[in-house]
């Protein structure tokens, strides 16, 4: 527990630390550049852990807490612009204040726009040293009585497209049918049969799709099965239910009060359908079978209906072992043609994370999907012990995250800033500084309340 804690708590240091430094640079690079004297460059907030003059000049800061950081320049205030006034006469060529409005806005939008160059450059890096690699979404299995099962999807069939866009792998199943989360009408499938040369359309009624949902899935919420995995463990949560029960890594699920399991899902579905409820399990181990007592824990409700969990991840490495060679497909770039779909993501991304946000927003999808330091910690030191692809990918969605957020037209981040300066433009003029005041303390107030509701959500996920 100890260990895990440290090692969560190293990620998201190191995870915070790298986008926000990426972040802040952007605006120290763009100001340099267009003539702005800097006079501090913090990483961090709280009080220095370590202060340096640089040969340039500049003051740089190292603080605890790595929730943020900023640039302060000449004509500038911690939180708002000063007027070239007053700055010294001799240096107020050099003042923030004193540059044109376009310059302005370009220092301002550096922030974010770093953070999205960030995100093409590790999504190059991945498609260069790893290439895409993915199993082929071909339906293993279909529930009964299901949405996937009404609409005629069948044992085989492979799902080329999804409203429109093409997929390649499950993952880009996923990610497409994510982005309809909350929405209602109709998902379109293009299907490539398992007994015909002839690709079908298939339409899909949702209503209000999984908005209510924390950990949404969306083929499971359809009755589509990707593939059919053993039920094996790979690693348990530590002070999890399924610690508690004695259930260990390699082990396998053989029965659930007599009733013999037959894949991974089937072991969800037993967990998930009983909550607080004492499971008589019986696992085989490498010394032979033994018997566990498992109680599950009782989590948030989903669409109004309490689910059970233990903590506990499924064997992946079998996957390889399980499906065939033909399932799998892969593509390789070199450094050129890395490049496109790298962008392509990002820009899929961004837009995916700015429609989610407009759903929160208008209530199509629950806010308990916003997460806070607590979630991203434990979801940074997972993905860095998954290994170099998974952490890397992890750390350009939050640089995306973090890019499209600060955009926000919300008074203290940079999108706040934005809006001002083009209301400027408009205008001809300064907005005036009692607006400017105002819409501070407004900012303020809602980014306190955002980061309350995260640490809530965080919390009640870990009661």
């Amino acid at each position: 527990m100890i260990l895990e804690f440290l090692i969560n708590g190293l990620a998201l240091i190191v995870t915070l630390g790298i986008l926000v430094t990426i972040h802040e640079f952007g605006h120290f690079w763009v100001a340099r550049r267009c003539g702005v004297k800097v006079l501090r460059f913090s990483i961090g907030f709280g009080k220095a852990a370590k202060t340096w003059i640089g040969k340039d000049g500049v003051e740089y800061v190292l603080a605890p807490i790595p929730l943020g950081g900023y640039v302060k320049m000449l004509g500038q205030e911690d939180t708002t612009v000063t007027t070239a006034s007053e700055v010294p006469a001799s240096q107020q060529h050099l003042s923030f204040a004193s540059k044109s409005l376009w310059q302005r806005m370009a220092i301002v939008a550096a922030g974010p726009v770093a953070n999205f160059i960030l995100a093409i450059f590790i999504f190059w890096l991945i498609n260069i040293a790893y290439g895409v690699t993915g199993v082929a979404p071909v339906i293993s299995n279909i529930i009964e009585d299901s949405i996937a099962e009404d609409a005629g999807l069948r044992l085989g069939d492979e799902i080329i497209a999804v409203d429109g866009e093409p997929t390649m792998i499950w993952q880009q199943v996923t990610i497409q049918m994510l982005s309809r989360m909350g929405e209602s009408g109709e998902l379109s499938l293009t299907i490539d049969p398992t007994d015909s040369s002839t690709n079908r359309e298939l339409r899909l009624p949702i209503s209000a799709w999984m908005g209510d949902e924390v950990e949404p899935d969306p083929l499971r919420n359809l009755g589509i099965v990707r593939f059919e995995l053993p039920a094996a463990i790979a690693s348990v949560i530590a002070g999890g239910a399924a610690e508690r029960g004695g259930l260990q890594a390699d082990d396998e699920i053989v029965s659930v009060n007599g009733e013999a399991i037959t894949s991974w899902d089937h072991w969800v579905d037993v967990i998930r359908a009983n909550p607080e409820l004492a499971l008589d399990v019986v696992v085989e181990r490498s010394d032979g079978n033994t018997g566990l007592v498992l109680i599950p824990e009782r989590t948030a409700a989903e669409n109004g209906q309490d689910i059970g969990t233990i903590g506990a991840y499924v064997k992946q490495s079998t996957l390889r072992e399980i499906l065939p060679a033909d399932r799998w497909r892969s593509l390789e770039y070199n450094v050129f043609t890395a490049v496109q779909p790298a962008m392509k993501e990002t820009w899929d991304m961004s837009v995916f994370v700015l429609a989610s946000v407009k759903k929160m927003v208008v209530g199509l999808i629950s806010v308990k999907n916003i997460n806070g330091p607590i979630t991203i910690a434990q979801v940074a030191g997972e993905t860095a012990t998954y290994g170099l692809e998974v952490y890397l990918g992890f750390l350009a969605l939050l640089s995306i995250s973090l890019g499209v957020l600060n955009l926000m037209p919300i008074p203290v981040l940079d999108g706040g800033h934005l809006l001002y300066y083009a209301i400027e433009a408009v205008i001809r003029r300064p907005v005036p500084e009692r607006v400017q005041a105002w819409g501070l303390q407004l900012g303020l107030l809602m980014i306190s309340g955002i980061m309350m509701l995260a640490i809530y959500n965080d919390v009640n996920r870990f009661l």
